[in-house]
């Protein structure tokens, strides 16, 4: 049953205007539109009146659908400004794809609810670091090789699928601990989404999910109307993101940022413990 359309209207409304703004996140701080959507996508859904147990695998696996197209135009973009480190994406892509594709596999058997604990714990922490994070801190001068960079590759991609993001709330701060400056960790980071979200979108296409509780149209666990929406919007903001990123000082606006992400992760803790 479709909900009406005085419902409806608003709500596609906003998914715009969360587009419009995931895009230039995104392109301005590296973080990946997916960390607004997932919890966009979620409290849309739930207003509909689909807040089944599997409603937050429809969140992830539509945030990353949209992600393959953002993140491609994105790393184009930062690629124009010749920042983006094409051997670190070559390198880290096996690892980020076999961790996407565990990824993949643990979230279609949990429930929702343990999905949004998920999803709030890492985003606090990510929203933490983001607050209080120091440029200066390394771990190496150089990014790690080897069975390093294989652990921690697939653990990128793995954490990144369970909350519906691609890399870069992750890639970003991963690669300043070892000394890449900051425009060329936003710019190689923005191209981890299409090996996270190719693979685990390929997967959550087959996931079997209960008619009576997922969203209209919604094709395996991607809802069609929310991806169309959205990445009708992210595609054109995100370059605008890119051209700020390069043009400005992006800290005060990240500060902000981290303070609305932990808001929202709190949030989505909450609801995960029933309060």
């Amino acid at each position: 049953m479709f909900p009406d359309l005085a419902t409806l209207l608003p709500l596609v409304a906003l998914l715009f205007v969360v587009g419009a703004f995931a895009g230039i996140i995104a392109g301005l701080l590296g973080v990946g539109g997916g960390i607004v959507l997932v919890p966009a996508f979620f409290y849309v859904f739930t207003a509909l009146g689909y807040g089944g147990p599997q409603v937050m695998q429809v969140c992830l696996a539509t945030s990353l659908a949209t992600i393959i197209f953002t993140s491609i135009r994105s790393v184009m973009a930062h690629n124009r400004k010749g920042a983006v480190d094409w051997e670190v994406l070559k390198t880290w892509a096996p690892g980020i794809v076999i961790g996407a594709i565990i990824g993949t596999l643990v979230a279609s058997q949990l429930r929702s609810v343990a999905l949004q604990a998920i999803f709030g714990g890492l985003g606090m922490v990510v929203g933490l670091y983001m607050a209080f994070g120091r440029q200066s801190w390394r771990i190496a001068g150089t990014m790690p090789t080897g069975p390093v960079r294989a652990a921690q590759s697939s653990v990128l991609g793995f954490l990144s699928v369970l909350m519906g993001i691609g890399g870069g709330s992750f890639g970003v701060p991963l690669m300043t601990l070892y000394g890449v400056p900051i425009h060329r960790a936003v710019a190689t980071a923005s191209g981890f989404g299409v090996t996270i979200a190719v693979p685990s979108v390929i997967g959550f296409l087959f996931m079997p999910l209960d008619p009576a509780t997922r969203p209209p149209l919604t094709l395996g666990a991607v809802n069609l109307p929310a991806f169309a929406v959205v990445i009708g919007i992210t595609m054109v903001t995100t370059s605008y993101g890119v051209k700020l990123a390069h043009a400005m000082d992006p800290k005060p606006l990240k500060r902000i940022f981290a303070v609305f992400l932990i808001l929202v992760a709190a949030n989505m803790l909450r609801k995960a413990l029933g309060w």
